[in-house]
């Protein structure tokens, strides 16, 4: 997918699961969708699980090269709206951002609005 200055979005489908027990069945199995939204060096990161398709979680932001959790700051950017904007295509509307304060995540603010 391809936004507005050059931004872009890549999506994959991983699973992560536990280590088969005695019968051969998996005890926990968590499949998801992550999200990669590029835009220079800076690639914004977004996790949704299957089970829960209209949530999606925004868990860090790489800068050159070097993963961090997000700050306020970065929620003013355009990647960040256009990352927004591109979820809420898809239905996932109930958007949170790990920011590592209190329970880590929190709802992403009413003022920041996507770009349309």
């Amino acid at each position: 997918m391809h936004g507005n200055g050059g931004s872009d979005c890549t999506c994959s489908a991983p699973v992560d699961c536990s280590a088969p027990d005695a019968s051969g069945a998996l005890e926990d199995a968590y499949e998801y969708d992550i999200y990669r939204f590029v835009d220079g060096e800076r690639c914004l990161i977004a996790r949704s699980y299957i089970d829960t398709p209209s949530e999606a979680h925004f868990l860090s932001i790489d800068v050159a090269g070097e993963s961090r959790l997000l700050k306020d700051a970065d929620l003013l950017e355009s990647l960040w709206l256009f990352a927004q904007a591109q979820l809420r295509r898809e239905g996932k509307l109930q958007l949170c951002w790990l920011s590592g304060r209190d329970n880590g995540y929190e709802p992403v603010p009413a003022d920041s609005t996507p770009l349309e």
